[in-house]
């Protein structure tokens, strides 16, 4: 019984400073088509041992018409009640459509995405863990 506690503890501490070190994962979620307009998404995963507060990311958009918008996709608002993100927690990214502007069109009219900006809150201050971002 004392061996099994062991190897637990053990496999703890190995896994512990691997989990830390992953950093924040973000990857593109499923788009929606409200008001047929589409409203993209990204999903959070936290591997971090950081808890996030605040977690946004400005998508830019080409569209086939060759326009460009920027799309903030946002954990929570951000001068609202937080959602925190634990370590080890998945999240979504959201478009607040009533504080920015809808796309205006299909979600097949757009051609690509890129990160325009990313912003990160972990206990009153920028994360400490790196945000990668594949939108």
């Amino acid at each position: 019984m004392r061996a099994r506690f062991l190897v637990l503890g053990l496999v703890a501490a190995v896994a512990a400073p691997a989990f830390a070190a992953n950093g924040i994962d973000v990857q593109r979620g499923e788009d929606a088509l409200l008001f047929g307009s589409c409203v993209p998404s990204l999903v959070v995963e936290n591997r971090s041992a950081e808890t996030i507060d605040f977690l946004q990311v400005d998508l830019t958009v080409v569209l086939s018409d060759g326009q460009q918008r920027t799309v903030p996709l946002q954990s929570a608002y951000r001068e609202g009640v937080l959602h925190p993100i634990a370590p080890g927690g998945r999240a979504v990214l959201k478009q607040p459509l009533d504080l920015s502007r809808a796309l205006g069109v299909t979600c097949a009219e757009v051609k690509s995405r890129s990160v325009a900006r990313t912003i990160c809150e972990a206990a009153g201050k920028a994360c400490a863990s790196q945000v990668s971002v594949q939108p």
